[in-house]
């Protein structure tokens, strides 16, 4: 099921005013006191807020913040989804690993794109 508006409005609070929202996903931290966050793929940022043990829906406070230019994945799949981001094992539902697919995507093509031959004109 996608994130609900009411949790991205929650969300919106954590972040620069300024900055767009393009993923959000939860997600559940292995072998940490902090079992459920939920990550905010932003223009700018990769924040990730907990949201405590009885639900992934009310954002409580910013555990990390890293630049846009990291990738979340790659997402393990041959059991319950799976990925390391800086050095912490995150489990995603499986609806959500196209989610970040998306979000890698994004970065990808943006690494990809040619440089400017003529960037004084």
């Amino acid at each position: 099921m996608p994130v609900s508006s009411g949790v991205r409005k929650r969300i919106r609070h954590f972040l620069d005013p300024d900055d767009e929202i393009h993923y959000v996903f939860p997600a559940d931290v292995l072998g940490s006191p902090i079992p459920s966050v939920v990550f905010a793929v932003t223009r700018k940022t990769i924040t990730i807020l907990s949201t405590g043990f009885w639900t992934r829906k009310m954002p409580k406070s910013v555990v990390a913040t890293s630049l846009r230019h990291h990738r979340l994945g790659p997402v393990e799949t041959g059991t319950t989804p799976w990925f390391k981001f800086n050095g912490i094992v995150y489990e995603v539902d499986d609806e959500y690993v196209s989610v970040v697919h998306a979000a890698d995507a994004e970065i990808m093509r943006d690494a990809a794109k040619p440089e400017d031959p003529l960037p004084d004109l």
